[in-house]
């Protein structure tokens, strides 16, 4: 047998095969031991879950977010531009604001609400329904045409580059599989498949990078990294022929060909606010730390939360060395006289990396991974999906109805957003960088959201208008660059509070900490809490130094 073989050999499709197998096995088990312990049908714990551990919740933060624009946008601008990337990845330290600060406030009105809260749940009693309804109409415009297409579009490229698959086998094959999984399995599914993929994809995305360098650096790691960076430094070459290289993440002088995408500063302060709306206020995130058994202590929820985003903190610092950087090792090798490695097309270069550097065995075993990740994340927004449409469409306009008919709901928007999502694959066809360009789209949506819920949340003096007028005036303004839209929404809604009714005592309650439930917050942390809290902005910095 070639143990060395560059290719999938039978060893690898058949441990793929019984490894998928025991995969669904598990997750099927964990469903049915769920079930069994439900008291009839439930459409709450069917779409938040019903509070896991805070390892799990850390580990199914981190899966929603790890999709196919990892393995196949991120690996492939690290072939292309090296570094400049992270700065979307390296947010770790922004993960933190959800546990620490939002957490609290998401729970308090749980509890004023009587039910878990979805995000629009937030804008609708803080302002005016209208409010509410278009963040939901908005991320579920968004999650359709880039999440959802995105992620199956890539994913039949990675397919096709790591298993050989035509490209519409693996994106449809992809997207049906994760809609049934989603539609049988609920949020508990997508919990208990975040869990098992989790640590297989952490493992063998760092095999792909360790090997890596060791194929560069002729067996030494150490060697490996020098030459990944001294052929990073000859790259991005201007037009007086001076190479700025792909080393360092903020790029300064005109000159530079990567200083339009990666414009010094700028580049850091986009990237947060665009992190700033994805981790604290988006869906598909949040709804993985509001799970709770009802009448379970405020206390314990935001205790398991807060340690759940730290954890997500830490899981959060690898995919710039689990993806881009193996994408840097890629070119690099691809360069080298002899390597014998291939690289036609920089978005193939992490499954082109997996079949050059793994053995024979160990191949299969990390696709497993790697097939999980791509269905752990699709799940997340398909579920994100029949949230929102269950819980701020249906539930308001049919009222009383029984809990197994609003799972039903739920499942039935996650098939429509199924066919959406086959639908709208073709689009993604004409496409440059799909990495970039959902950046792009989060650019734009990212303002209006970070404006009205920070507004929101720390202004008593914001009017409900001013908070719709916030909403929907931002979103239309979304083609204006990012600095100077967020900056103009906030100031809008302080013009337009100064002319409008001032909030109800009602609507300020929603943003009112009692002296209780300061103290309920207070005991949800100790010591060990701010400890790993310093140790992820600490992390976070060293990267930014090394790279500068």
């Amino acid at each position: 047998m070639n143990w060395s073989s560059h290719e999938f050999i039978w060893l690898d499709w058949t441990i793929m095969g019984v490894g998928i197998l025991a995969v669904g096995w598990a997750v099927w088990r964990s469903i049915q031991k769920h079930k069994r312990l439900q008291q009839g049908a439930d459409s709450e714990d069917y779409l938040f879950g019903k509070g896991e551990p805070w390892y799990i919740i850390g580990a199914a933060i981190f899966a929603a977010n790890i999709g196919s624009e990892h393995l196949v946008g991120l690996a492939g601008t690290g072939a292309k531009a090296g570094v400049g990337m992270a700065h979307w990845e390296m947010q770790g330290w922004m993960i933190l604001i959800l546990g620490w600060l939002f957490v609290p406030f998401y729970q308090l009105m749980n509890i004023k609400l009587g039910k878990i809260i979805t995000m629009p749940d937030f804008l609708k009693n803080r302002y005016t329904p209208a409010t509410g309804s278009w963040l939901s109409i908005i991320t579920l415009i968004a999650y359709v045409l880039t999440k959802v297409s995105v992620t199956a579009f890539t994913g039949g490229i990675f397919m096709e580059s790591l298993l050989g698959l035509p490209f519409w086998y693996g994106a449809i094959g992809l997207i049906v599989l994760t809609g049934i999984f989603t539609v049988l399995g609920g949020m508990k599914g997508v919990m208990t498949l975040s869990a098992i993929q989790t640590p297989i994809l952490i493992i063998g995305s760092f095999l792909v990078l360790f090997l890596g360098l060791a194929a560069l650096g002729d067996g030494s790691i150490a060697n490996g990294w020098t030459a990944m960076i001294h052929y990073s430094q000859t790259l991005s070459k201007g037009t007086d022929g001076v190479a700025y290289g792909t080393n360092h993440m903020f790029h300064f002088e005109t000159g530079d060909p990567l200083y339009d995408d990666y414009p010094g500063f700028w580049v850091f302060i986009g990237a947060t606010i665009i992190g700033f709306w994805y981790w604290a206020t988006d869906q598909h995130i949040v709804q993985r730390v509001l799970g709770q058994r009802k009448g379970e202590p405020s206390d314990v929820v935001m205790k398991r939360a807060r340690r759940g985003t730290i954890a997500a903190g830490y899981f959060k610092l690898l995919p710039v060395f689990m993806f881009l950087i193996p994408g840097m090792i890629a070119a690099a090798l691809a360069a080298r006289p002899g390597s014998g490695f291939k690289l036609d097309n920089p978005d193939t270069a992490f499954g082109s990396m997996v079949k050059f550097v793994l053995p024979a065995g160990v191949k299969g075993i990390v696709t497993i991974g790697f097939i999980s990740a791509l269905v752990a994340s699709l799940a997340a927004f398909f579920n994100s999906c029949a949230t929102l449409f269950t819980e701020d469409f249906y539930k308001p306009m049919f009222k009383n109805k029984s809990e197994a008919t609003y799972v039903l709901t739920g499942r039935l928007a996650t098939v429509v957003v199924v066919v959406l999502g086959i639908i709208w694959i073709p689009v993604m066809m004409s496409l440059g960088s799909l990495y970039s360009y959902l950046q792009g789209i989060q650019s734009l949506l990212a303002p209006a959201m970070v404006s009205v819920f920070v507004m929101g949340i720390f202004s008593k003096r914001i009017t409900p208008r001013a908070g719709e007028a916030g909403m929907i005036v931002g979103f239309f303004l979304g083609m204006l660059r990012l600095l100077a839209n967020i900056l103009f929404i906030m100031g809008m809604m302080v013009v337009v509070s100064f002319f409008t009714p001032k909030p109800t005592a009602k609507q300020i309650e929603f943003i009112t900490f009692t002296g209780d439930y300061k103290a309920l917050i207070r005991n949800s942390w100790n010591k060990w809490d701010l400890i790993a809290t310093v140790g992820v902005v600490i992390a976070c910095a060293s990267f930014y130094m090394y790279f500068w």
